[in-house]
């Protein structure tokens, strides 16, 4: 066998300008068979994009080799949602590439600016959580850890987005239908995954118990593999996208049978596992897709796991001593069933070596205190779908209780509480609970979100493993929420912070002292103003609203959902409008909202078709329309959030104190200049200490308070009828004011504040939320000193960066040390 080890894979140096635009016209020609004379836009994106990726491959393979050869351990990231963004940008910013690209580019006649919305945008999660997971796995590969992210490579993301009459519309959002030129196919690393099927037991010669799960239905995980960029040409990391096959392309019988649909019905049925992301789980077939995509998540990853440690050549002993898995909050937790019955029933291990071997390997995430949002499967679906694995589940859980019995004898409501099976009403699996005993470390993602998981969630575990719940705040890359995102201001901070400052992120504290000096708060003003103007331009071009870019931008950007409290942000902005027309002196604001609803998400849905009713009202006053505007901008991914929060000057954080876990939008809009109006819940109050009191505005209950005030009885109907604005803003969407074709339509709007109890206390917090307001807009009056605010919040955001959350894991969760690139 030919010897490669000599061989040097790093990708080249930079080359020039004429090498690229022969690489370029090469691939034109070669790869996709096209004359360049008549080649067109989409051809030459993909010429520059496959010349990208042959560097990123070249890295990629030294970057595993230097790996390999190290014996490192390595670090896989499991999560049923990963969100990259578009990586042609960061691909050209990491590599130092853009102007000598621009340059090669131009000579065949072909301007980079128009490529930019060509390429397709991963549609593989919704949110926060595959942000944060790419965030993490693009840091992981720019400090040298050895590391993959696990995925399903969804063909249909969440959904597009799309605002007809005001209302949410839900359209298929195929990202694949075009070639995605960064992925590699990986036939060859191809795993069964099995479902259904029953499972019996024999007593082998030796006495032992033999376990056989057999007469399942299978489908084939076929891995794609994607890069990960990471800070320069020399650190590539890897994504492994799993994508559903069926065992069998056809059935003869039943074409010969002339029964044409089902001879590929099979084929059909298996690979819709990988079809959608978060099947609508409301109804049954969705609830149990959504089970099956979590398993086939989970068993692919973890066959490509040991097979690649068993592949160099290590004892399944020793698992633990050369690999980590981190759990991405509770979807891929089945994990830890999955692992046992491979050590148990496939390599023959000991219950209690297997045992010791699983919860050394295995780490959890936990995302969320809403006790509704922690997954619970029933016990008859996991008994069909996965009869092997529920009797896994079930052996856990006795010899867990047990021992919880031992150190608590007698207290018969504890076993209750922390069994992993919840017997109250239908049986069901608690995921969060098997993750929490099946880990060796779990961490809330705040220091807020800690203490209060350790209060309530899960007060018992933390009695019973004191050292096991931890704190790691969540992070956020500045490679893509900086340098992407707003390269003018990274360039002006470089101007006065010199070469290597954003390699050495912790140096962007010295950015401090330049808040004092007019110059930089000139120039940091300006790029500020750019940004807006362009956010300007966008939505004039894309939704033919004009705003003013000297207005305040006010962002509330995010995931629609009750406890974010949308709401209470709009019912401030009837109020404003209200006092706006009743002659009220006030600063210009436009208030921009985004976020996507959870399709079966009824009142979410209704929020969203409020606020455009209120912003066709208010931005059409003559009375109002040149000091308030509302804008709503549909489909928000990374590539809308890039362009948003870079423009921000005012950051809505104000979700209900106790229900978000972290949240990452706090953070990039404040890296990016923007200040903070907040409560006290998620990272909100690590950012108040670290920007300093005085430059962001807190305000509302906090947790402790709102369980007092729950105690007490908490009225809200009181609250409306002794505050006239609140009750003059509710009386106004009850009766129409908003919806005059359709007068009764906002009534349960209306209806979850004042009959439903208030849930998420929006009206507890009202009268706080608008005394904050007011601050704020006297503090945009003194703009010298706004901008001064905005740089100190820009410079002291480098503890968030998910570099310093990646060094975190590394040594308190996965005992892990990174490989530097070679010299």
């Amino acid at each position: 066998m030919f010897d490669f080890s000599g061989m040097d894979m790093r990708a080249p140096d930079a080359a020039t300008h004429g090498e690229i635009r022969h690489a370029l016209v090469s691939n034109i020609v070669t790869l996709l068979g096209r004359d360049p004379a008549t080649a067109t836009r989409r051809d030459w994106f993909y010429a520059l994009a496959y010349y990208l990726r042959g560097r990123l491959s070249a890295a990629r393979v030294e970057t595993w080799r230097r790996n390999f050869e190290s014996g490192v351990k390595w670090n896989y990231y499991l999560s049923m949602e990963l969100l990259p963004g578009k990586l042609l940008r960061t691909c050209l910013t990491s590599q130092g590439l853009t102007e000598s690209c621009r340059e090669a580019l131009a000579g065949c006649g072909v301007d980079l600016e128009e490529l930019w919305a060509i390429e397709a945008e991963p549609a593989l999660g919704n949110g926060g959580l595959g942000r944060l997971a790419a965030c993490l796995l693009e840091s992981m590969a720019a400090l040298g850890f050895a590391g993959l992210g696990y995925c399903i490579r969804y063909e249909y993301g969440m959904f597009r987005q799309e605002i007809e009459n005001g209302e949410q519309v839900e359209h298929p959002e195929n990202w694949l239908k075009q070639i995605n030129p960064w992925e590699f196919p990986r036939p060859d690393f191809t795993y069964p995954v099995s479902f259904n099927g029953r499972v019996t037991q024999v007593t082998n010669w030796k006495g032992e118990l033999d376990v056989y799960w057999s007469e399942t239905d299978t489908v084939n995980a076929m891995a794609y593999d994607m890069p990960v960029i990471g800070a320069d040409a020399q650190t590539t990391g890897m994504m492994r996208l799993w994508s559903a096959k069926a065992t069998s392309d056809f059935n003869f019988a039943w074409f010969n049978r002339g029964d044409y649909v089902e001879a590929v019905e099979e084929k059909a049925q298996s690979e819709t596992l990988s079809r959608v992301l978060y099947p609508n789980d409301s109804i049954s077939i969705g609830r149990e897709l959504r089970l099956k995509q979590e398993f086939f998540l989970v068993s692919a990853s973890l066959q490509d796991i040991l097979h690649r440690h068993q592949r160099r050549g290590m004892e399944i002993e020793r698992l633990a001593d050369h690999v980590a898995i981190q759990l991405n909050d509770t979807h891929p937790v089945l994990a830890i069933a999955e692992l046992m019955r491979q050590l148990v029933d496939v390599h023959r291990l000991g219950w209690d070596i297997a045992w010791e071997i699983t919860t050394a390997t295995f780490a959890f995430t936990n995302h969320t205190l809403l006790s509704e949002a922690l997954e619970l499967w029933p016990v008859p679906l996991m008994e069909k779908l996965l009869p092997r694995h529920l009797q896994i589940v079930y052996e856990i859980n006795a010899r867990f209780l047990r021992d919880v019995m031992h150190r608590n004898p007698g207290d018969n409501a504890l076993l209750r509480r922390m069994s992993i099976i919840d017997e109250d009403g239908c049986k069901s699996v608690r995921m969060a609970h098997l993750a929490i005993v099946g880990s060796h470390r779990v961490n809330g993602v705040s220091h807020t979100h800690t203490a209060i998981m350790r209060q309530t969630l899960f007060r018992d575990f933390d009695r019973l493993w004191p050292d096991r719940i931890i704190s790691l705040t969540n992070g956020i890359s500045q490679r893509r929420w900086l340098a992407d995102a707003n390269p003018a201001l990274q360039a002006l901070i470089g101007s006065r912070l010199g070469a290597g400052w954003f390699q050495d992120f912790d140096r962007l504290r010295e950015l401090e002292p330049y808040a004092q000096d007019a110059a930089f708060r000139s120039e940091f003003a300006d790029v500020k103003s750019a940004n807006k103007q362009r956010i300007a331009r966008f939505l004039g071009e894309r939704q033919g609203i004009v705003v003013d870019p000297s207005s305040l931008f006010d962002m509330h950007v995010k995931r629609i959902h009750e406890y974010k409290r949308q709401l209470l942000n709009l019912l401030q902005v009837i109020g404003r409008y209200n006092r706006i027309r009743a002659g009220a002196d006030a600063v210009a604001r436009t208030v921009i909202f985004a976020g996507k609803a959870a399709p079966g998400y009824v009142m979410a849905k209704r929020i969203i078709h409020l606020i455009n009713r209120v912003a066709d009202i208010v931005n059409n006053d003559p009375k109002t329309r040149d000091l308030l505007k509302i804008v709503f901008v549909p489909n928000y991914g990374v590539q809308v959030a890039e362009l948003l929060v870079s423009a921000g000057d005012l950051s809505e954080q104000i979700s209900t104190a106790g229900t978000e876990a972290s949240g990452t939008g706090n953070m990039k809009l404040a890296l990016n200049g923007a200040l903070s109006i907040a409560t006290e819940d998620g990272a909100n109050t690590e950012i108040r200490d670290a920007v300093g009191h005085d430059n962001i505005w807190m305000f509302g209950h906090s947790f402790d308070e709102l369980q007092a005030l729950r105690r007490r009885g908490y009225d809200p109907v009181a609250i409306y009828r002794g505050n006239a604005e609140i009750r003059q803003s509710l009386d106004m969407i009850a009766s129409g004011y908003f919806s005059h074709d359709e007068r009764a339509l906002f009534k349960p709007v209306v209806a979850s504040l004042l009959e439903d109890g208030d849930p998420f206390m929006v009206l507890a917090d009202y009268d706080a939320y608008v005394v904050a307001q007011a601050s704020v807009d006297e503090a945009w009056r003194e703009r010298e000193i706004w901008t001064t605010k905005a740089i100190l919040n820009v410079s002291r955001m480098s503890p968030f960066s998910m570099d310093r959350l990646v060094r975190q894991y590394a040594q308190s969760v996965w005992n892990a040390t990174p490989v530097p690139p070679a010299a």
